[in-house]
């Protein structure tokens, strides 16, 4: 019989403050930016803090990544060896990256994990990679449960690495480059500024405008909490949370609520799975998703090609809240509601206004179902009001909210020149040490109060689940026997950070032809002579460079490949009747920048052409 596959919930951490909170809230591994190359440039962090985070983590066998998935550029690539060289030796666990040179790079033998920039669409690419070395990789978001079965049986020795929760890239991630055709700010260098949620104007190719003044390519949020049995099922391995620009407490929630969904899915399928790190979370508060920030929630298209549900948020691309109810009288200094909710002095508060924009507000005092605005507001009644600030939820969230402990046994013994204690617990780590001390029949029972003190662990990460005094009534002075109860868990610490199990870089393949293409255009994201190297080794001859590093000068470029479809979303599709109601070609608007659509209805894929950029456009905003 096969070993359970360990299941690994993956959080994001935008510092190492964050990191530890996310592992003491039940994650198994937590990826993190360094000082430079990581995919949220705003997000870095220095090796003295990512190896801060290692030692908290390898106490209970939680694993430490670092993203290194941006571009690496030439001058760059002796700067990016000694990064890794010092993230190796603080202890992380591996390296998220992009860049194919990084494999040709003088590395120590550091796992490596592809990103989910490397644009993983196709089985045929999933093998090249783990052929290539990678010990995990990570899937696109777009990806449905049969895609991600037909990888894992493809690759079943490499573990596959799933988005289940978090922002969702319009593009495939690592193929994106409307940032840089734009803003010249780079997706590919962790720069980027977000086109996708900036506001369209829709027109045909007449120039007529038929949507105006719309986040037309602002998703929702992936939310696949209900769907984790199915993709153990199909061979996921690695549940991640997006989110490293994301605060302490969405961390905090968005971790446990995934904790205890992940532990009920391996619970289902008995012997099939297990945790991959150790330590149980006792959490403060109850964990709800709606309450941590959202763009409403979409599966996206994890449960088939051409789902019916809404994926876009196209009214805003910012968390509008929790509905909390419909405004029943509203004067510019007092707003009623008919609620449910607890409201509290301090909330925010937000709502769509008559011309659909969304309009927030906070209050200086709530007491019932009044509100009394920071600001005068003038609300139609009927109007639903958002909660998009909980201050009491918040509070509640703040500050200490969960410890993270492993269950031991302690057993008292004697030995011929005294007495023993071994601390073990369930998952095979054992520590025994012994105490010099002549023994004698104790003048009162000693069973009771022995217990008591070996209970207690204070601020180790340890909880007592049994002790087992094998002493009889011998006398063993209070403070030598807790002074080796200190050291036997101090130990056992000692022990458990000292047999880590460190995942290693794979061999590469040499025989490892690329077999999905036989030429690199910029979409394939060759920056560096490493990875040109890279692609020659695997008969790759004929190569484009990026388009960071070229001087590619073209009147339309590619910018994105989305499996989200405009027309779909807006019950357009070519496949209906009212299909038919939209002429192409169509074309998006937004300040001076300006996109056709085209649509493959093949393949039911958009791609996003960027065709022009006016001196001077009027904002859709303004």
């Amino acid at each position: 019989m096969s070993k359970p596959r360990p299941i690994e919930l993956l959080a994001p951490a935008r510092n190492a403050d964050i990191a530890i909170e996310a592992i003491r809230h039940g994650a198994d591994a937590v990826y993190i930016g360094a000082s430079s190359h990581g995919a949220r440039s705003a997000a870095a962090n220095s090796v003295a803090d990512i190896s801060r985070v290692v030692e908290f983590a390898h106490q209970f066998r939680c694993r430490v990544y670092v993203t290194l998935n941006t571009l690496v550029y030439e001058n760059e690539i002796h700067q990016v060896e000694t990064l890794v060289n010092e993230l190796y030796h603080a202890g992380v666990d591996a390296l998220i990256v992009q860049d194919m040179g990084i494999l040709r790079m003088k590395l120590p033998p550091i796992a490596l994990h592809a990103s989910t920039q490397c644009d993983i669409r196709t089985p045929e690419k999933a093998l090249f990679l783990a052929n290539a070395g990678f010990s995990q990789l990570v899937l696109p978001r777009e990806m449905t449960i049969e895609e991600m079965k037909e990888i894992h049986q493809t690759v079943p020795d490499t573990p596959l690495e799933a988005f289940v929760h978090g922002a969702l890239c319009v593009s495939y991630s690592g193929d994106c480059q409307a940032g840089f055709a734009t803003a010249r700010r780079s997706a590919n260098r962790g720069e980027c500024p977000q086109i996708c949620r900036h506001c369209f104007n829709l027109s045909d190719a007449s120039g007529n405008i038929l949507i105006q003044k719309r986040h037309l390519l602002s998703l929702r949020d992936l939310n696949r909490s209900d769907l984790i049995g199915q993709m153990l099922e199909a061979g996921i391995s690695s549940f991640k949370i997006e989110g490293r620009l994301k605060d302490e407490t969405y961390v905090k929630n968005t971790v446990a609520a995934y904790r205890l969904a992940i532990d009920n899915a391996i619970s289902s399928y008995p012997g099939l799975y297990r945790r991959a790190s150790i330590g149980d979370s006792e959490i403060s508060f109850k964990t709800d998703l709606s309450e941590s920030f959202n763009r409403g929630f979409t599966t996206y298209f994890t449960t088939g090609n051409r789902p019916t549900e809404k994926m876009a948020s196209i009214l805003s691309p910012k968390w509008t809240g929790k509905p909390v109810g419909k405004v029943t009288s509203c004067t510019p200094r007092q707003i009623r509601i008919e609620t449910g909710c607890k409201l509290a002095n301090g909330d925010g508060f937000g709502y769509f206004n008559r011309q659909n924009q969304f309009t927030g507000f906070r209050a200086n005092r709530a007491d019932g179902n009044t509100i009394v605005p920071a600001t005068p507001q003038t609300i139609p009644v009927g109007t639903m009001l958002y909660r998009n600030h909980n201050r009491l939820r918040e509070e509640a969230l703040a500050g200490n909210t969960a410890r993270r402990s492993i269950a031991v046994d302690l057993t008292l013994s004697t030995t011929p020149f005294g007495f023993a204690l071994k601390v073990s617990d369930n998952n095979g780590n054992m520590v025994s040490l012994s105490e010099p001390f002549e023994l004698s029949e104790a003048k009162n029972p000693q069973t009771d109060s022995r217990r008591e003190l070996l209970s207690k662990t204070g601020d180790t990460i340890y909880t007592v689940k049994n002790v087992i005094d094998k002493a009889d009534n011998l006398f063993i002075p209070r403070s030598l026997l807790a002074a080796l109860r200190r050291r036997v868990l101090e130990k056992m610490t000692e022990t458990i950070v000292a047999t880590h199990p460190f995942d290693y870089r794979r061999p590469e393949q040499p025989a490892n032809p690329v077999t999905w293409t036989d030429h690199l255009d910029y979409h394939d994201n060759v920056a560096n002579s490493l990875s040109r190297r890279f692609y020659n080794d695997h008969g790759i001859v004929s190569i484009e460079p990026a388009i960071e590093t070229s001087n590619r000068k073209c009147p339309e470029t590619r910018v994105m490949t989305t499996r989200y479809c405009l027309r779909r979303e807006c019950d357009r599709c070519l496949r209906t009747p009212d299909g038919l109601l939209w002429r192409g070609p169509l074309f998006l608007e937004s300040g001076p920048d300006r996109f056709r659509l085209d649509f493959d209805c093949n393949e039911c894929r958009m791609h996003v052409i960027h065709i022009s950029r006016k001196e001077k456009y009027p904002d859709p905003e303004s």
